[in-house]
């Protein structure tokens, strides 16, 4: 080609790259392999928190409300003369934390940056990173909708569920009060893709029935059951005949304050003309049923639209149902298992277990704070022991886990094993901040897993023994076969092979990533046995077999 300046011919250079294109082209690729093949031993690239503060434990309110829920737990175990566990390993802990609030285990990176803390504030200073992560409030929002809305598609011209999700997790993002939220979907009004909120109220809506509009008797039920932790819709066709005190009146009372909600030109709207009308057991013809709430009557606002009524009667703060059902749920999500079970069935009086009555207190003495019940469960001492016992002559029992002397082992769901899987095996973390690329293979293979294993849906807080298919799916499936096998680019057990220092680093990293601990010695002298003086495409393989062991492990798919 020719210089327009001077006229002369410039000639690319030419031998052994040919010209520019392939120089460009070996450039690129020499790009991404610095890119990927970034020195595992580095100083982790991922940032701290923006908004730590070391003082948040140090409070002395704070410190009192985990002094009393210590206290009340130390009272129960020596009345049953049980001997608690010690202290769980802060990685441990972590794993906890991230199993129960993002669903997926911490990052190679994360663990690297979480050892560099102080001992005596890595679970605060986690919580706080975990706070800041997109995936915390995608994740809680996602539980929650399955118990406010289910996990249906629904009426599909007049539901849109990911937008509801979406703006449960903005919220929850904000850390809003939770209360504010609820009273928002109890009062939605407006069109369902424009306020998000509305789809709680839509999702009832039975397209086949032109004239109905929201089904008064499914919100209800939701609000029962999601809200305030009772199962009135047990006695939505017929009185309690098991010797409990609810009524069937008390139901269709509760459903009444929906009667107005109608749907519209300008979506869901409220019309003072609508009335509910019912017709009871044993009973010839419908009559009116007027709203009134099944219990505390007294918090129940004498003015305003029906629906607002509600709200203000749901989330009231003298109304300590919203504050326990908001505790058991959220002590569900961090330990996998409710503090009172059915997780939304708990009575209205009576004896409570240790710590939800302080926690349900504090959780309206401060405005429904989510992250702050998060934080207080974090720190109390049954969340901080052990699964297990280093004394050979105590051994965890039954009644440990029961009391919370030990913390309870349990199975992980179906969409935590596969965020496991897909974390575990790669270096970098895969947060929101990630590449398009690394969450969208993300999304659709932990869908695909989470189809095939089996989703519990609503119900996914009832403890169910593993199945056969499941255990194959894990050994034999396309999510752990794709994410263990041989690829530089995708998988950390090839980048491993290739990339560690020594044998012994190796094993130690592979560890971390799939089971966030360290190998023992016993583990760490089987598998460097191994590798010793294997290199290649052996190398490779061997390391494929340790990371498909670790991932089949039964510990792995456990909390613990």
């Amino acid at each position: 080609m020719n210089d327009t300046n001077t006229g002369t011919s410039v000639t690319p250079p030419s031998g052994r790259f040919g010209n520019w294109r392939t120089i460009v082209f070996i450039a690129l690729c020499l790009l991404l392999a610095g890119n990927v093949l970034v020195p595992l031993w580095r100083n982790p690239p991922v940032p701290g928190p923006k908004s730590f503060d070391a003082g948040v434990q140090k409070d002395k309110g704070f410190a009192d409300v985990v002094g009393q829920i210590d206290a009340a737990f130390e009272k129960e175990w020596q009345a049953a003369n049980v001997r608690p566990t010690p202290a769980a390993p802060p990685l441990t802990v972590a794993r906890r934390l991230s199993l129960g609030l993002t669903g997926t285990l911490p990052s190679l990176e994360e663990i690297r940056i979480l050892e560099q803390q102080p001992p005596e504030q890595i679970t605060q200073w986690w919580l706080t990173k975990l706070f800041e992560d997109r995936r915390y409030s995608d994740y809680l929002a996602e539980r929650f909708a399955r118990v406010y809305v289910g996990v249906e598609n629904g009426p599909f011209l007049i539901y849109r569920r990911h937008r509801m999700v979406d703006w449960l997790s903005t919220e929850i993002q904000k850390n809003r009060p939770y209360s504010e939220v609820v009273r928002e979907l109890i009062t939605a009004n407006g069109i369902w893709t424009t306020q998000p909120e509305v789809n709680f109220i839509t999702v009832t809506v039975d397209q086949n029935d032109k004239k109905k509009g929201p089904d008064e008797v499914k919100l209800a039920g939701r609000v029962s059951r999601a809200f305030l932790g009772v199962r009135l819709d047990c006695v939505q066709c017929h009185d309690d005949f098991m010797g409990g005190s609810w009524q069937q009146k008390d139901f269709h009372q509760l459903a009444a304050f929906f009667a107005p909600a109608e749907m519209s030109l300008t979506g869901v709207q409220d019309s003072k003309k609508l009335k509910y009308e019912f017709r009871y057991h044993g009973k010839m013809e419908d009559q009116v049923v007027f709203p009134k709430v099944p219990f505390r009557q007294e918090l129940l606002p004498t003015e305003g639209a029906l629906r607002e009524r509600l709200a203000k009667w749901v989330t009231h703060p003298e109304n300590l149902a919203f504050a326990r059902t908001t505790v058991n749920r959220i002590w569900a999500l961090m330990f996998n298992r409710p503090l009172v079970e059915p997780i939304d069935d708990i009575p209205l009086e009576g004896k409570y277990p240790p710590g939800m009555e302080i926690l349900a207190q504090d959780l309206v003495a401060h405005n429904y704070d989510l992250q702050r019940l998060i934080r207080l469960i974090a720190a109390t001492r049954a969340f901080q022991i052990d699964s297990t016992t280093r004394d050979d002559e105590h051994h965890v029992t039954d009644g440990h886990e029961k009391l919370y002397a030990s913390f309870p082992v349990t199975r992980l769901r179906p969409e935590q094993v596969a965020g496991g899987v897909i974390q575990a095996s790669s270096l970098r973390t895969l947060d929101a901040e990630a590449h398009i690329f690394w969450k969208l293979n993300r999304f659709f293979q932990q869908g695909d897993f989470v189809k095939r294993y089996g989703d519990i849906g609503e119900d996914e807080f009832n403890q169910r023994s593993g199945t056969i298919p499941q255990r194959l799916l894990l050994m034999n499936g396309k999510l752990v076969d794709e994410r263990s096998d041989e690829n530089i680019v995708m998988n950390a057990s090839t980048r491993i092979a290739s990339l560690a220092p020594d044998d012994a680093s190796a094993v130690e990293t592979a560890y971390l990533c799939a089971l966030t601990r360290r190998p023992t010695a016993e583990e760490q002298s089987y598998f460097v046995e191994l590798l010793k003086g294997i290199k290649g495409k052996a190398r490779f393989k061997v390391m494929e077999d340790l990371y498909w062991s670790l991932l089949n492990a039964t510990e792995f798919s456990w909390n613990h």
